[in-house]
């Protein structure tokens, strides 16, 4: 929160506020069914307006109804907008009310639109030495822009000044209304110049400047778009009119009429209450002096909770879980690991504001009498197993892993409200229950520390008194459903986004629950002996670099290694820290590398040194005593791209392309009588780009099964397929998968060991060839700057909050990721269809089959030897029809007795 600034002026376009609360908010209503979707949104958005700008002078306007001088100017004037919706338009005095009531200004000007209004005061305040900022989602406001003036819009928390403008739109705010009458706007029905659209407009006004410019040179410009120009030069005038905002009006506002007053606190009360808003209304009865609205912060929920402590209680809890639709569920336990977690007591919540914690193994001195744990989770175990009755989590994996310790398998997984959050934005906030209930519900939950304590103080959950634990528990529960309530709406308004959860987020999680479960069979004595090999080999690296440097010295340390390469032995420094020391980062030691031993070896060291640490020591310690077996937690709700991580151990990032890497896979084994089998998907995002790009070239080498990088070495260099050589067939790969990641010419030069102006040729090239793949990058790229996010061939959408940055490596990075999001995304998507129905055939039939482990674009199954050809082919069938693209899917399948082997 920023500080009190007595300088500063808020202007909020109430009217944008309006609609886009309306169409971004499920459907709500009061307890007597009037709506209040939109009164909800705006008065959320306005109040964390004024928490994050502590100002006096904060204003809300609004349109008046009826038509304004626009529509004198030209008859046509909005006339294509449709009508109000009436469960919209009954909001809007209610809503206009309530924020009177908050003690904020509110103007509604006959005659004038709310753009005008906010221009004038805009324009007044700053020449009385204010900073404005108006809070808008209207483009059209950017004419507005000054040195003192910008605009913020508090939906994608963007802000625009001068230099903004310029990186959004390509013009300077001086040169918007030109900018805009040129490109007309279908919304509003102004007239423009056909076929012209923001790059056109932008070119032309930044090559003559400005509109009346471009009219007397309008014989200049060439072509269709000349002719078009030509066409419309009587209208533009007015075009230009209907969009300039009028910055002169005489308003009868001073201003001190723009600051802010006491909220009535009664007649608040009294709205919300009216309203259902119960959390502001919990929030505004704990403030302990009724503070003003920007001082009021988010208290947990804290209302109807139970302790169940007798068999009286349990049973009518049961039949009420027994008889809900769904109900919500969680676990409290022991150890946040799955594989030996123990459960301590459970919660549920059936209907919002009402929900219980059932303690089961609670351990302190002076505890209550608790029901016996074994009995009642035997009698909880019929409704946990039946798949019948549904069931809600917060990431309910962990719950079933739990309760699989105690012989009870988790079934009827209805939603998760980590995947339903995750699906809707994985990149809008983290996805646990904390960070959930403040973005979606405003909420401040009960943190773990604040019952169990921090640190080396912190207690387990068992020693918890009930007096704690039962808010603590019970809150979860309710949060879950609340939650689910909220983000289920959300999801529906997007069907795509809805059957994505639907059909491959929920029913993955049992699958992982398995996968985990079953964990992968590690070979000890194999992992000590490497051990042994990289410390012996590390030793080497140690005494080798200690006699190029002509010193011993540590070759962990940044400091002593800057102090080395940069003072002692003069290397040329190639990047600086922040701090403005000479970088030692992987990187410039990759790139020294090409022309000096000692930096080789420090990256050989660090590799090395990196294996052991994480791998070959770790691993065993990671063995579980019980199983034998190392059993990694997948993560869905992760990578923003829809692809899965692992961890404790993360399986995703063991190398495979060193000797020492791909040895370290040696010790994942299969056990006496099986066989690993790993399958692995092909060059599945080329393929994938060939299906979303429709190239030719690339449809029909793989269509034909051609090799893809023999094929683009045959096009890029200009020679026969058969004549392609190993070299030029590497070239050729790295141009295949660099442009699919957004790589720049200087990047693709890098790893090929050619100029930039050779590398950018080749590219070039490429895309000479492949037309298709060109096109969908351009058009990718802009529809990802015009909507904010991309979306893979399911629907899976990725947002991208710095595609407009005016940081440009931040927007560089926003545009690379554009272009590969839908096709790594994708590709996850696929993989999971395919783990869903590989582990439904598992379940259904009598193979002897585990899935142990998924990395990336690859499944790893234990397979009984008799049994290895039906069940090869069965996991090919399985995989390649995961999905139907315009070109086929090909799975790698391979053997072994271990991994390594079988990769």
């Amino acid at each position: 929160m920023s500080e009190q600034n007595s300088k500063c002026l808020v202007l909020v376009d109430g009217s944008s506020f309006l609609f886009r609360a309306y169409h971004a908010i499920p459907p709500l209503s009061s307890p007597d069914g009037t709506p209040t979707n939109a009164i909800y949104g705006v008065s959320n958005m306005l109040r964390k307006l004024q928490a994050d700008h502590r100002t006096d002078y904060f204003t809300v306007v609004f349109d008046a109804p009826g038509k304004n001088f626009r529509h004198e100017l030209y008859a046509e004037y909005k006339a294509h907008r449709p009508p109000m919706p009436d469960d919209l338009r009954v909001q809007i005095e209610p809503l206009q009310n309530l924020i009177r009531t908050m003690g904020l200004p509110l103007i509604i000007e006959p005659d004038v639109e709310a753009d005008d209004v906010l221009g004038a005061l805009a324009r007044k305040a700053e020449e009385a030495g204010f900073e404005v900022i108006i809070s808008t989602g209207d483009k059209d406001m950017a004419q507005l822009v000054s040195e003192h003036i910008t605009l913020e819009n508090s939906m994608s928390e963007t802000r625009l000044d001068e230099r903004g403008v310029v990186e959004k739109f390509g013009v300077r705010p001086d040169q918007i209304i030109d900018y805009l009458a040129l490109m007309g706007d279908t919304v509003d029905n102004i007239p423009g110049v056909p076929k012209v659209g923001p790059k056109t407009a932008a070119k032309w006004l930044n090559e003559y400047g400005t509109l009346d410019n471009l009219i007397a040179n309008a014989d200049k410009i060439k072509g269709k778009i000349g002719d078009n120009l030509r066409n419309c030069l009587e209208q533009l005038p007015l075009s230009r009119e209907l969009t300039t905002i009028k910055c002169d009006l005489a308003l009868p506002y001073r201003l001190e009429d723009l600051k802010c007053t006491q909220p009535d606190l009664a007649e608040l009360k009294q709205r919300l209450a009216a309203f259902g808003f119960s959390s502001w209304l919990k929030m505004l009865e704990g403030s302990a002096e009724g503070n003003t609205m920007e001082d009021a912060q988010p208290t947990a929920i804290g209302t109807d909770y139970q302790t169940i402590l007798t068999k009286q209680q349990f049973a009518a809890w049961l039949e009420r879980l027994e008889q809900a639709e769904l109900f919500a569920f969680d676990t409290e336990t022991t150890s946040l690991n799955y594989t030996n977690a123990e459960i301590v007591g459970v919660s549920f919540a059936v209907e919002a504001g009402q929900a219980a914690y059932l303690p089961l193994a609670h351990d302190y001195p002076d505890v209550p009498q608790q029901l016996d744990r074994t009995d009642t989770l035997n009698r909880l175990k019929p409704l946990l197993e039946n798949p019948e009755k549904a069931k809600l989590g917060q990431n309910l994996k962990y719950d079933a892993n739990v309760l699989a310790n105690h012989d009870i398998e988790l079934r009827g997984i209805a939603h998760d409200t980590m995947l339903e959050s995750y699906v809707w934005n994985s990149t809008a906030t983290k996805h646990n229950m904390d960070d959930l209930a403040k973005e979606y519900l405003g909420l401040e939950t009960i943190h773990y520390e604040d019952v169990a304590g921090k640190g080396a103080k912190q207690i387990p959950f068992q020693e918890v008194a009930l007096e704690q634990a039962t808010p603590y528990a019970a809150e979860d529960a309710d949060i879950t459903l609340r939650l689910h309530q909220t983000l289920s709406a959300k999801l529906r308004q997007h069907p795509s986004l809805e059957q994505l959860y639907r059909e491959v987020e929920i029913p993955l999680v049992p699958v992982l629950s398995r996968m985990e479960r079953n964990g992968v069979l590690i070979d000890n004595a194999m992992l000590a002996q490497q051990s042994l090999e990289l410390a012996n080999h590390i030793a080497a690296i140690e005494q080798h670099a200690h006699e190029l440097a002509g010193q011993s010295f540590n070759l962990g340390s940044p400091k002593q290694i800057q102090e080395i390469l940069y003072d002692k032995l003069q290397l040329p420094v190639l990047k600086k820290t922040p701090k403005g020391q000479p970088s030692t980062n992987e990187s410039v030691l990759q790139e020294l590398a090409a022309d000096y031993p000692l930096p080789k070896l420090l990256l050989d060291f660090r590799g090395m040194s990196k294996l052991k640490s994480t791998y070959t020591d770790k691993l065993p310690q990671q063995i579980n005593p019980r199983t034998g077996r190392v059993h990694t937690s997948y993560h869905q709700a992760v990578a923003a791209t829809g692809r899965l991580s692992s961890s404790d151990p993360n399986l995703q990032n063991i190398p495979v392309r060193s000797a020492e890497g791909r040895k370290i896979r040696q010790a994942f084994i299969a056990p006496p009588g099986y066989k690993m089998v790993a399958a692995d998907y092909s060059q599945i995002e080329l393929r994938i780009m060939a299906h979303l790009s429709g190239d030719k070239g690339l449809l029909h080498a793989f269509s034909h099964n051609i090799d893809i990088h023999s094929a683009t070495a045959a096009e890029v260099f200009g020679v026969e397929i058969d004549q392609v050589t190993t070299d030029l067939r590497r070239s050729a790969k790295a141009i295949n998968f660099g442009l699919i990641y957004g790589m720049s010419a200087f990047g693709l030069g890098q790893q090929l060991g050619l100029s930039r102006n050779q590398a950018q040729s080749y590219i070039d090239l490429y895309f000479e060839r492949y037309p298709g793949v060109k096109h969908y990058m351009d058009t990718i790229r802009e529809q990802a700057k015009q909507q904010g996010f991309v979306e893979t061939l399911f629907g899976r959408r990725l947002y991208l909050p710095e595609i407009n940055s005016r940081n440009a490596a931040r927007r560089q990075y926003a545009e690379r990721t554009a272009i590969n999001a839908p096709m790594q995304g994708t590709a996850a998507d696929i993989i999971k269809r395919a783990m869903i129905a590989t582990d439904r055939w598992l379940q259904q039939s009598e193979t002897d089959c585990k899935m142990v482990m998924q990395v990336h674009d690859e499944l790893v199954f234990e397979v009984a030897e008799n049994q290895l050809s039906d069940c090869i082919d069965r996991i090919r069938d399985l995989m390649c029809s995961a999905a139907q693209l315009d070109v086929p899917l090909l799975v790698d399948i391979g053997t072994g007795n271990n991994w390594d082997e079988a990769h």
